[in-house]
C-alpha cells in the first residue's frame, strides 16, 4: 500500500496536471496524490519547515525512479544524523524548560495549599485532606486494596478516573506511585482522601505518557473501598 501511495505521489508530481487545482472532479490519481501529499505535509509540518521542499521533491523522484543520487549514501547519512542530533537537542531543551516550569508551579501551589484549612503536610512533602472518614482496616504496603479515584492536574484537567469509568481498581499498595503508597497507609476502609502529590512522589521528571508532563504535581481523590 505504501508503494502504491508513493507511486501515486510521484505520478502527481511529474504529471502535467499537477499545477492545476485538484478538485473532487479531478482524476482519481490526482486526488489521491494530492490527499497523500497534504496529509504528509500536515503530519510533518514541523520537520518540513527545516528543509528545502524543492530538494525534497527532487530526492523523492530520484529515489523512486532509481536514478543516481546527487549525494553519496555517506553524505545522506551524515545529513540525516546531524538533523537528528539537532532535533534531539531542541526537544531536550524544550523538555527541560517544561520540567523546570512545572516544578516551580508545583512548589508554589503546595506552599500555598499547606496554609489551607484541613490540609496536612507530611515530612515527605505529601499533602492530604480528609474528605470522608472511615472506620475499617488500614492497609500496609503489602496489602491489596480496592479503590475508586480521580486524578487531576493543577489546572483541573482530569487525566484518569475510575469513577468516570464506574470501574474501581485493585492493586497492591506498594505497586503504585510513592504518593499513593504513603497516602493509602494513612487511610481506613470507607474513607475518602484528597492527595496532593509532589512530582518526586508521582512520576518525577519523566512524566507519564501524553497526559502527565514532566515534574507535574498531581491531585487525586481516592476512596478506599476495601482492604483485601
Amino acid at each position: 500500500m505504501k508503494k502504491i501511495l508513493i507511486a501515486t505521489t510521484i505520478a502527481a508530481l511529474t504529471s502535467t496536471s499537477f499545477a492545476a487545482t485538484v478538485s473532487n472532479k479531478s482524476p482519481q490519481k490526482d486526488q489521491l496524490g494530492y490527499s497523500y501529499g497534504y496529509v504528509m505535509g500536515r503530519t510533518n509540518a514541523e520537520t518540513l519547515k527545516e528543509i528545502n521542499l524543492d530538494a525534497f521533491i527532487n530526492g523523492l523522484k530520484q529515489g523512486y525512479t532509481g536514478q543516481k543520487s546527487d549525494l553519496s549514501d555517506e553524505d545522506m547519512a551524515k545529513a540525516l544524523s546531524q538533523y537528528k542530533k539537532q532535533n534531539d537537542a531542541k526537544q531536550l531543551e524544550a523538555f527541560k524548560k517544561v520540567a523546570a516550569e512545572n516544578l516551580e508551579a508545583g512548589r508554589v501551589f503546595l506552599e500555598k495549599n499547606a496554609k489551607q484549612a484541613g490540609i496536612v503536610t507530611r515530612p515527605s512533602g505529601l499533602q492530604y485532606q480528609v474528605l470522608k472518614a472511615g472506620n475499617g482496616k488500614t492497609p500496609s504496603a503489602k496489602s491489596k486494596v480496592k479503590v475508586d479515584y480521580e486524578g487531576r492536574l493543577l489546572d483541573g484537567t482530569v487525566f484518569d478516573s475510575s469513577i468516570a469509568r464506574n470501574q474501581p481498581v485493585e492493586f497492591q499498595v506498594s505497586q503504585v506511585i510513592p504518593g499513593w503508597t504513603e497516602g493509602l497507609q494513612l487511610m481506613k476502609e470507607g474513607s475518602k482522601y484528597r492527595l496532593f502529590i509532589p512530582a518526586k512522589l508521582a512520576y518525577g521528571e519523566m512524566g507519564s505518557g501524553d497526559s502527565i508532563a514532566p515534574n507535574s504535581t498531581l491531585i487525586f481523590d481516592v476512596e478506599l473501598l476495601k482492604v483485601q
